[in-house]
């Protein structure tokens, strides 16, 4: 059997399991363990678990994960996410859709805290999920959209996979951080023009409430300056370079502690229900990632993505049908390997024909960003979808992946216009340089 062949049984077998409704971490690493074996060798693939669960379980970028968790944990048992949203409602509730926009935003400022799209999906479906479900938001709106907004993580400086881009083709990462925060803000309106779409289409998705004059709205902001300062101090510390993204997470999580014992609004059953959800919803990411690390390397050394990187490669087209197909593969590769194994993968391949086209390599690099965002929300291995579903509990997997689906035509929609006008992601770097 060819290496290929195997490959695409493998991603069959991998669809047809995970409709079985069995856990997705295991079926990732049963399937990508089992085909490594078949392709390499038993003891191969026994090393090759061992190594990636270690690798992924000793990481100290990804300690991040249960820091940033816990803080969330720490402000919904202490209602401090209440207050947070009571006023996000009294802001902008009178709107359709207002908290799942409200919620998005949240998302993007977050990601620009710690640079994870998983991490930064757990925190805000551990915040947001209950409160949208308390202000009678539909279970495909509240899901979709932290599972989408989570995505923003990828492009929001500072990015992990802008950093790897950056020491892959030798580019500028300070050039490519300003690159993406354009494109970030428009994708974040882009989403919010999504959520607005969706709620006329389907007002019961994200109902509005009564409209409060201006002074009840800026009046409900006094009962949140307390976590506002919290997080304005783990931005500014973090941009300012007084300590890393994982130590803004420890910096975060024992300053939200802080407010919820000085308001005494932290009862020790809250605060053992905070360390047991963050253990839980910790373990759950992380298996996750371990398995989307095995089935990555299974299908590495199926060589699929240099089968058709290098079909792409050989194909006589103009540019900008050349750049529609390696977007095509990064759309789809996404779905099934972790963004950062697919740009490593591909890269070398892609990125020499990038500059012989003549095009913008710090543009390149964050269209990749934005394709591999849509990874994230995609069937069958959309990891943040299955973060969420994690969280939720109660949401089935399908209504998940209905309710992301409009931010994913947002992405294809926003992703089209930056490949059309590359000076929405070019002109803030070229102001600065």
């Amino acid at each position: 059997m060819s290496p290929t062949l195997l490959g695409i049984i493998g991603i069959l077998v991998l669809v047809v399991v995970i409709f079985s409704r069995m856990p997705v971490a295991y079926v990732m690493t049963l399937v990508g363990f089992v085909g490594f074996a078949l392709q390499v060798s038993p003891e191969a693939a026994f090393k090759l678990l061992s190594r990636d669960f270690y690798s992924v379980y000793s990481s100290y970028g990804l300690t991040i994960i249960p820091l940033f968790i816990f803080m969330g944990q720490i402000a919904f048992n202490a209602g401090i996410s209440h207050r947070l949203y009571d006023s996000a409602h009294m802001m902008v509730g009178c709107y359709r859709g207002g908290l799942a926009t409200a919620t998005v935003c949240a998302c993007t400022a977050f990601g620009a805290v710690c640079g994870s799209s998983p991490a930064t999906a757990a925190t805000m479906a551990t915040v947001g999920l209950p409160e949208m479900k308390r202000f009678g938001y539909a279970d495909e709106l509240a899901t979709g959209s932290v599972a989408a907004g989570g995505s923003l993580g990828m492009l929001m400086p500072p990015s992990v996979v802008l950093i790897v881009y950056g020491i892959l083709t030798e580019q500028s990462i300070g050039t490519l951080f300003v690159a993406g925060i354009v494109p970030a803000v428009f994708m974040t309106i882009m989403f919010a023009l999504a959520i607005y779409v969706y709620c006329l289409v389907s007002p019961k998705q994200g109902p509005a409430c009564e409209f409060h004059p201006w002074r009840e709205r800026l009046g409900s902001l006094v009962h949140t300056l307390d976590i506002m300062l919290v997080f304005v101090v783990v931005m500014l510390g973090l941009f300012l370079g007084w300590f890393t993204p994982t130590e803004a997470g420890g910096v975060g999580a024992a300053a939200v502690l802080l407010v919820a014992l000085f308001r005494r609004q932290l009862t020790w059953a809250g605060f053992v229900k905070s360390i047991y959800e963050t253990l839980r919803t910790s373990c759950m990411v992380l298996l996750l990632v371990a398995g989307a690390t095995v089935f990555g390397h299974f299908l590495a050394v199926t060589r699929i993505t240099f089968d058709v990187a290098n079909w792409v490669a050989a194909m006589d087209m103009p540019g900008y049908m050349v750049v529609a197909m390696i977007v095509l593969v990064y759309l789809i590769g996404g779905c099934f390997i972790d963004a950062l194994a697919l740009i490593m993968l591909t890269i070398p391949i892609f990125y020499p024909i990038i500059l012989d086209l003549g095009y913008d390599p710090i543009w390149f690099g964050i269209i990749i960003v934005l394709v591999t965002q849509m990874g994230v929300i995609t069937p069958p291995v959309g990891i943040n979808v299955y973060v969420v579903n994690g969280i939720a509990g109660d949401v089935q997997l399908e209504k998940i992946f209905k309710g992301a689906m409009p931010f994913l035509l947002a992405l294809i929609v926003g992703t089209g216009l930056i490949v059309v006008f590359p000076q929405i992601a070019l002109w803030l770097p070229n102001l600065m340089y």
